[in-house]
């Protein structure tokens, strides 16, 4: 297993929105560590620690080494929020976990080969990812960075499913758990119409096939009524 990232932070009195307005202006991030029958903590991460550990998507996912004035503890990130629009990270929050304990993360899909697969070389059809993350369950120890897809082989009108996916050794889908209405769709490939001229001449085709079809159904007259 790789050594987990280690984030060092300060713990810290001052709480309040004051309080923290005056750490973002030092260019700290205000945050809390809760979890694990302790106490909540308030503490206090030099910012660019966070935009740089925060470059590794592997960090919103994996656990960490949060080092609070020496003493480390084993966190994963709960929550986050970011400046609606600058490069700014406003709060965060840890969760310590029980490396004995199975716990509960979402991790990234990486989809592979998309791109040389049968439906990816051809036109007028569409990949949708319509999952890019997905909930694990394991323990601490076993908890990836990421899962992959490979999608070499997808052809136009295939589903892949939650159950599909390839899993690490003693990982688990929880929803899966729940019954088959949540063996949802990762991936669904589509074809489409090319242009809009195609669309309008398929739907004309329809309108006058559900015609004769119609007239077909309507009984005849009989011979020589005039009504």
């Amino acid at each position: 297993m790789s050594k987990n990232l280690e984030i060092k932070a300060q713990s810290r009195k001052d709480e309040g929105k004051g309080a923290s307005r005056r750490l973002r202006r030092a260019a700290y991030v205000p945050a809390v560590v809760y979890g694990a029958g302790q106490a909540p903590e308030s503490i206090q991460i030099e910012h660019n620690t966070i935009l740089l550990a925060a470059k590794n998507e592997s960090f919103f996912s994996s656990v960490l080494d949060l080092n609070v004035d020496g003493k480390v503890q084993k966190v994963l990130v709960r929550d986050w929020q970011k400046h609606p629009f600058k490069q700014l990270m406003m709060h965060m929050d840890f969760q310590r976990i029980d490396e004995n304990a199975k716990l509960r993360a979402n991790v990234p899909l990486h989809f592979l080969n998309q791109e040389t697969s049968p439906a990816g070389k051809m036109s007028g059809v569409v990949i949708s990812h319509n999952l890019t993350e997905v909930e694990v369950s394991c323990l601490p120890k076993d908890l990836p960075a990421f899962i992959e897809l490979d999608l070499g082989a997808i052809e136009a009108g295939d589903i892949v499913h939650l159950s599909q996916l390839k899993l690490p050794p003693n990982v688990e889908l929880p929803a899966l758990a729940l019954g088959e209405a949540h063996d949802v769709a990762v991936v669904t490939v589509n074809a489409v119409k090319e242009n809009a001229a195609d669309a309008a001449e398929d739907a004309a085709a329809e309108a006058e096939a559900e015609a004769n079809k119609a007239a077909a159904a309507k009984p005849a007259k009989p011979a020589g009524d005039k009504k």
